[in-house]
């Protein structure tokens, strides 16, 4: 099958009805002129994913993966960039001609690209906020941007061996702290929190008079406690549309083959859909 006849992407997940992706990735098909092409949402978790790419017929491009699967999906592939191998963790699938799974990350060059837009490209140090498959692909994109020291506060004492070993081989100094000690984080010219909603609101009070960057992963809802806390303090934030919107760019041109994609467009369109919310 040529690449020209396969015209069906999706994002999979648990739960999965919240997702943005295919708002954006329809809007850029719009745009595009992409007029046959369809992106889907199906609802998959850990089980049920080996059998879901199974049952996958003719036609198929790419998969954008959310949680829980950006891991369960690595045994099930032929192959991953060497990004996404670097911090085990996988976000977009992209089908060949010859029927073999190629897994990638965008999360990582996503995460870089919505910092730049704030005109965030390199610093000393950073804090991350969580220990889970986002964080992962904070770390690589700190470790490229070139950041000295980053501090990774996990709530779980479960993977600070796990989250040294990313640190090890992305060539990063990463350190690890306790949750408790999670208000220090704030200190950082860049914080990252990539838990889940109401992990971090509890440390709303304690924002810096001067606070520097913070990028809050979520985007629904928005904003959240701490953000809103941040943005009063008079510091930049950068918010999880930013980063949906920058990596589905990438998702939607490595599936389709075409480029650019119309990233104000998609903006705009998921915009209007957290706004109907």
């Amino acid at each position: 099958m040529s690449a020209a006849s396969r015209k069906k992407a999706a994002v999979l997940g648990s739960p999965i009805t919240h997702s943005l992706s295919p708002v954006l990735h329809r809007a850029a098909y719009a745009e595009m002129g992409l007029a046959d092409w369809e992106y889907g949402r199906h609802e998959v978790d850990e089980a049920a994913l080996p059998g879901f790419l199974a049952e996958l017929g003719e036609g198929w491009a790419g998969l954008s993966l959310t949680m829980p699967l950006k891991r369960a999906v690595i045994p099930l592939l032929d192959e991953i960039s060497e990004t996404a191998a670097t911090v085990e963790a996988v976000n977009t699938v992209l089908f060949t001609d010859d029927g073999r799974r190629i897994g990638d990350n965008t999360d990582i060059p996503g995460i870089r690209a919505a910092l730049r837009e704030r005109g965030v490209t390199a610093v000393e140090h950073a804090a991350v906020l969580g220990a889970g498959a986002t964080a992962s692909s904070a770390l690589a994109a700190l470790a490229a941007m070139g950041t000295g020291e980053v501090t990774v506060y996990g709530r779980g004492g479960g993977r600070v061996a796990e989250v040294r070993g990313w640190g090890e081989r992305l060539g990063l100094a990463v350190r690890t702290a306790d949750w408790a000690d999670a208000a220090t984080a704030l200190r950082a010219p860049l914080v990252i929190a990539t838990t889940p909603a109401g992990a971090t609101d509890f440390l709303a009070g304690a924002v810096p008079e001067r606070p520097g960057t913070l990028f809050d992963v979520l985007y629904d809802p928005w904003p959240t406690p701490l953000a809103q806390a941040w943005s009063r303090s008079g510091g930049a934030v950068v918010g999880g549309l930013d980063l949906l919107v920058h990596q589905a760019v990438l998702q939607v041109e490595r599936m389709t083959g075409r480029g650019p994609a119309p990233l104000a467009v998609m903006r705009a369109a998921g915009e209007a859909a957290l706004k109907e919310r």
